[in-house]
Parts: structure tokens; sequence; C-alpha cells
């Protein structure tokens, strides 16, 4: 609160004028309260660099904003009474101590520059992925080749011709960019691009089957991340469920019994994300097929993680591939770009051209369609696929989800340790095999020999695995592990070379943090 000069009850100090408490209410030693004026801070040769760099508005309101808070904070303690009684405890100290502060610019440029810094950080931000999961949902899934990067950095400097045919100097189909491409890799006859997987399973339900029958078995009725779930993806599309046979098992018959005039696709929805044993039955694509072509019915598999190559040739499971599923007879397939393909997120539809020039057509190919970004980064990583041999050395995915596992057991060698010694006595960090999931949405079952290092708290501290998680999370690229069997595991399959190197170089301030 500001009052005139004039008054008795006003200490002023370095140009800020605040009131203070009536006289009796604290001590006498009770600190002064000197705050220097917003000029003085902006003036100083320190804040220059942060003008240049925040700009005179953002700065100015934010040492505005950090005086008030220092200001109200000085006052609570001066008002207090345990400073009268000698207590330095708690928010007492903090405001003493602060009071010493508030007379150092320097030190009061360097609060400002933290604001700043904190304020304009970006809210997607760099993390080391140690979840052992490769292909992880919430963190992005899929990381880009080299090459793919630096398609997309070019895109953004440059105009492209994204709807524009350089040959013929006319407006051109974005989709023709990637096209050749994916007929190639998949032997369908056409494809087209959209946002995502789940994207491509709407608008080829809403262009084929608006109104009319889907027939799909009870196993198949998945629900993908987010309680995204096929039924209500075939709603919001326009089409009627109509489901066959049981969860755990499925006939030919079901569907041949379900047929008729408002059927418009017989689907198959490739389990990705979970997996039905025991006593089983489903109906494979190459018995559906003939049938579904008996009836002039078409059929639509949503494959979801979508591999073009076959990933037991590099001692990965096997995945069926997308052109297995179009020669075993499927008109329609979907799949994503960014799971085992290894590309950009988008989601993909091949098969016969009559039915992708269909849905081409639809008004809502046009709100689901994807950028130049996200066809520049897709591209090249088709165009990988050409070399499959090279495959593990040039497809970021692929060469993660092949690392040695005694890559990963000298890494964590080398990193057990400074991470040790960053952490102290309160834990005790050893090197340990441990198993890496392919991703939530792609093979989740099927696990890969892996190594890390495993976290254990040596004392009883309460929530102590919990506090060293959000310690991992707060530094500048944040760790991020899993908590599991009473121990917090980092496996260092996502790890490479580069990032290893910073992971190292940021557990100063782990050690710090702790302190």
């Amino acid at each position: 609160m500001t009052t005139p000069a004039s008054s008795s009850n006003v200490t002023e100090a370095a140009g800020e004028q605040v009131a203070a408490p009536a006289a009796g209410s604290i001590s006498a030693k009770a600190p002064a309260i000197r705050l220097p004026a917003v000029h003085l801070i902006l003036s100083d040769a320190g804040c220059q660099p942060l003008i240049e760099q925040y700009g005179r508005t953002q700065t100015t309101d934010t040492a505005r904003a950090l005086l008030a808070e220092l200001r109200a904070m000085l006052l609570a303690a001066r008002q207090d009474h345990a400073i009268d009684s000698g207590d330095r405890s708690g928010s007492v100290q903090g405001a003493v101590a602060a009071t010493d502060a508030a007379t150092d610019i320097p030190a009061l440029l360097a609060m400002l520059a933290e604001r700043l810094q904190n304020a304009n950080r970006a809210n997607l931000r760099a993390v080391f992925n140690l979840t052992g999961t490769v292909l992880h949902t919430n963190l992005g899934r899929a990381l880009l080749p080299d090459s793919a990067v630096q398609a997309v950095a070019e895109a953004l400097r440059w105009p492209m011709n994204l709807e524009w045919d350089i040959d013929t100097g006319k407006r051109g189909d974005r989709d023709n960019l990637v096209e050749e491409l994916l007929l190639e890799l998949t032997g369908a006859e056409a494809a087209t691009i959209v946002n995502n997987n789940a994207a491509a399973v709407l608008l080829m339900l809403n262009t084929l089957a608006l109104g009319r029958e889907v027939i799909v078995s009870r196993g198949e009725l998945v629900e993908i991340g987010g309680a995204f779930r096929i039924p209500d993806v075939m709603t919001r599309a326009g089409a009627v469920l109509r489901e066959v046979g049981s969860t755990n098992r499925t006939h030919l018959k079901d569907y041949a019994e379900a047929a008729g005039p408002q059927t418009a696709l017989m689907m198959k929805v490739h389990c990705s994300n979970y997996e039905i044993t025991g006593f089983t039955k489903s109906v494979e694509l190459p018995e559906l097929a003939p049938l579904a072509k008996q009836h002039n019915i078409a059929t639509a598999v949503d494959l979801g993680s979508g591999t073009l190559v076959d990933l037991e040739q590099y001692g990965l499971p096997h995945e069926t591939t997308v052109r297995e599923t179009i020669a075993a007879g499927a008109d329609l397939v979907t799949f994503s770009g960014d799971k085992l393909l290894g590309g950009p997120q988008c989601g993909i539809i091949v098969g016969r051209a009559d039915l992708i020039a269909q849905i081409k057509k639809n008004p809502l190919k046009r709100a689901l369609r994807v950028g130049k970004l996200t066809l520049a980064a897709l591209e090249p990583v088709l165009a990988l696929y050409r070399a499959p041999d090279l495959l593990p050395e040039r497809l970021t995915t692929l060469k993660l989800l092949t690392r040695p596992a005694a890559a990963m057991r000298a890494q964590a060698d080398l990193i057990l340790a400074p991470l040790q010694a960053a952490l102290g006595g309160a834990y005790a960090v050893t090197a340990e095999a441990m198993n890496s999931q392919i991703g939530s949405g792609a093979l989740p079952v099927d696990q890969l020999p892996s190594f890390g290092l495993a976290i254990r708290p040596t004392g009883k501290a309460s929530n102590a695995l919990g506090k060293l998680e959000q310690r991992l999370r707060a530094l500048p690229l944040p760790v991020i592990g899993r908590v599991a069997q009473d121990a917090l595991w980092l496996d260092l399959r996502c790890l490479d070379g580069e990032q290893q190197e910073k992971f190292v170089g940021q557990l100063a301030l782990l050690e710090q943090a702790g302190a």
C-alpha cells in the first residue's frame, strides 16, 4: 500500500514507499523494507539482456509483479509478532532473508530472469523416455530419422508444392506426394492420408457405411487410448454396428448369417493392444474375404500399428504387414504412421481405387487431411523401406527396437556411478536386466530383453520413490521412468549416445535439488 511521503508511518528507500504497521505492533528491530523502484531495475545494465530477449513490456510487468509479491511478504513479516520473540523459523526466516535480497538489484535481476524463463518455457518439451516403452503414446510415439527431420525443417523454411503439380503447372493432389511410394510398398491400388488412424476409420465408415450395417466380431470391439472405442467411432460415423459371434469365439457362419441388403462392410479390427487366449476362435481374413465377395460386400481391415515389413527378419515378433493384408483379400486397410511404421502421426488408407476415390470425395476428407509438415516427414520415412536391409541403421524406431542388450548394459555401467553420487546414500542404484515394451498400441504383450538402472530407497522415508520420481521430472530435461516392485526403473533402450551425455550432464542439478 502506498501513502503520501509526508506521512509519519512511511518508510522510504530506493524510491519505493511502503506503509508501516501501527507503532508498538512489532519489535523496533524488525527489518527495514527497501524495495528499488521499477525504473531502477529496468535501467540497470544487467536488465538489458532480459529486455532484449523478452521485450520491455513483459519484463516490466514481471518486475512489477515480483516487487508486489516481495512487498506483501515483507509487510506480513513485519506484522508477525514472532519477530519480537526472536523466532526466525518458517515464513519469518524467509522474509528476513528476502529483506536483505530486496536491496540488491543483482539478486532481484536473478529472480526476474528465472521468472521470465519459466513463463516462456515451452509446454511441449523434450524428455528422456526411460519407461521401457519405445512407441509410448504419451511421449509422442515414433522418433523420426534424420532424413525426415531435415525434410520437415526444409518445409518450415520454404513454400512447398503441397497441391501444385510442377510438371503441369496446375493444381495437384497432396496425396500424390506419397501415394506412389505407398502403392509400391503395400501392393494396393490407391491411397489417401488423414491425421491419424482413428480419423481413417471414421472417414472410411462415414463414406461407405453411412446409415448401413458394418459386421464386426464381438472379440474385436477394441478400445484404444483415451476411452476411444470402435463402437463409438461407428456411431459418430453414422454406421450401424452389427456384432457377431462371442467375445472369445466367432465363426464364419456368424458373418454369413448376418450379411444382408443393409450390410455395407465386413470389418476386421486388429487387436493391437490386447490378446485373448484360451478357448478361442476367430475368422482370418483369407476366409472372410471370399465370403464378403460372394455377397458383394467390401472387406475392411483396421490394422492399427501397420508395419510395412516382416519384423521377424530383424529378430522381432511377427506382425501382419499391410502387403500381406492386401494380398489376403482386404478391399481397404487403415493403419497408423507413427507406430511400427516409424513416421509422423497420420492415418493411412490403402486399397481398391474405386473405394479410395469415394473416400477422397467425402467433405470430411478436407477436415481430416494432413498438412505439409506431415507429408514432408512421411515421404522420406517411406523411402527408407526401399532398402529393408538398411532399415535397422536408418529407421529410428527399428534401431531402438533392435538395440542389443549388451550395449545397454555397457551404458548402465557408465551411468551408475554418477547417478549414485547425485542421489547420495538415501538410494541404492544397481544395473539390472529388465524388459522393454514395443508399444502400448503396437505388440503390447511382446517384450524385448533390455538393461537399465534400478533405484531403491535405503531407508524408510515416506514416499521416497514418488519424491525421487518428482525430482527427476523437475530437471531441465525431465526424466520419465516407471515405478514398479518397490523400485524406480530407468530402462536405457531409448537413451542414445547424445542423450546419454545430456542425461549425465544434468545429474549435478539432481544432487542440488536433493540437498
